[in-house]
This record gives C-alpha cells, sequence and structure tokens, in this order.
C-alpha cells in the first residue's frame, strides 16, 4: 500500500525539502553529541502531544523532480510502547486524511470516496517506520539501531530555527541508505530527511509546532458517511 507511505513519514516527524539556510560547519566532538543526546531525551520524556504544520517533499532522482505536499498532523504517543495515536490531513495538492490508533489506520481520499483500511504493521516501507519510530525512540535505541552518529553540526533552517544535525545509517539490512534528523534547542527533531537506495529523497518538516496542546480523542478517528468505499488494505 505504497500510498500510505508518505503519510507514515509524516507521523514521524517532520517536513519539507524547503530551503535552509547553512550555519556554522562546526567540527563533530564529544560535548556537541552529549548535548544533543541530552536534549532528545529530555523531548521523549516530555512529549505527551504534538500538533504542527507539516510540509512534505518528494525527490524523484530518475526524473529530477519533487513533488511537494502541504498539511497538519496531531500526534499522541503511545503508553507503555503502544503504537502512537495520529491523524494526518494533507490539504495540498490535494485533500487526504491518515488516521492511526490501536494499530489500525484510515487513508481516506475524499475525491475518490473511498476509505483504505488495514493494521499499520501490514504496511510495506520499513524505511518509513523507522523514521516513525524517531519519535518515541530513547537516545539509548537510537544508538542501538544505527550506531554512532554521524555529521553531527549546527543548522539554522528557514525561518531562524537552529538546530543540529546528524545523520544515522542502519547497521542492519534496510529499504533505504540513510537518514538525516534536524532537532530544535528544544530537542524536538523539526526536519528529516530518508534516502533510499536509488536516491530518491523524502523530506519533511513541522513548522508552527505546539507540545503537549490538549487533543481530543475523537481526532483519531474518522466519523464517514456510509457511502464511502471501504478497501482493506
Amino acid at each position: 500500500m505504497k500510498k500510505l507511505i508518505p503519510f507514515c513519514l509524516s507521523l514521524a516527524l517532520l517536513a519539507s525539502g524547503v530551503a535552509f539556510l547553512s550555519a556554522g560547519t562546526n567540527a563533530q566532538t564529544p560535548g556537541l553529541v552529549s548535548s544533543l543526546f541530552s536534549r532528545m531525551d529530555r523531548n521523549q520524556r516530555s512529549l505527551k502531544s504534538l500538533r504542527a504544520n507539516v510540509s512534505m517533499i518528494k525527490y524523484n532522482s530518475q526524473i529530477r523532480d519533487t513533488d511537494t505536499y502541504q498539511g497538519m498532523v496531531l500526534y499522541i504517543p503511545g503508553a507503555g510502547g503502544a503504537s502512537a495515536f495520529v491523524r494526518l490531513e494533507w490539504t495540498k495538492p490535494q485533500n487526504e486524511i491518515l488516521a492511526v490508533a490501536n494499530g489500525s489506520y484510515d487513508l481516506y481520499k475524499p475525491r475518490q470516496n473511498v476509505v483504505y483500511r488495514g493494521k499499520t504493521n501490514k504496511v510495506s516501507g520499513r524505511g518509513n517506520n523507522d523514521v516513525l519510530a524517531l519519535m518515541s525512540m530513547s537516545t539509548a535505541q537510537l544508538r542501538a539501531k544505527f550506531g554512532e552518529l554521524e555529521d553531527v553540526r549546527e543548522e539554522t533552517l528557514w525561518g531562524g530555527v537552529w538546530t543540529q544535525h546528524f545523520k544515522a545509517t542502519p547497521k542492519t539490512a534496510a529499504s533505504y541508505k540513510y537518514i538525516e534528523v534536524w532537532v530544535d534547542k528544544d530537542g524536538m527533531p523539526v526536519q528529516t530527511k530518508m534516502v533510499e537506495k536509488n536516491n530518491d529523497s523524502t523530506t519533511l518538516r513541522l513548522t508552527n509546532v505546539e507540545k503537549n496542546a490538549s487533543i481530543p480523542m475523537n481526532q483519531f478517528k474518522l466519523n464517514l458517511d456510509s457511502n464511502v468505499k471501504v478497501i482493506k488494505g
């Protein structure tokens, strides 16, 4: 169910291949990595919910072309390692809504009057699941999955958002080559880029981030008309 993959990426975090300004090119030091890990751990422990705007750029390296998406995302981490609650609604280039709750998803396409319904663990594309897992992954888990981080440095994204950037290459076989992550001053990953083996990439960015806002749980259930066609995923 490849159409679900962009949505799963956005659950994770973050957003678009919008142009950003390169800031300092600090040399990677143990202190820089330690500071990054400390902020990420604090953010992971304190994050109870997330509301943000999200943008995404998918780059096709074969034809050197991009597709751009814009929308909003709601996120509540699952308790005790359970799957997260997510609502992702694309508004551009067209309206599509993904709701994820209790390990199941609904992907609603209003223009087609169709909803794709299934279990998240049946979705293909393990690389996207790795990106999604970054939202709730501790730094110990990060080290276990990716080993030592690469290219750790400071970088300022467009809009003047200060971040620390790192590159993570999976230690075991994966469907992608590596993931890049940009973490803000509060330890929140606000931009990710996944580069596939054929050099295609998906870059996501979160903006207007609201942490720990009150989000009604009914936002993660789609109330659809009875005439909407259900396709099992």
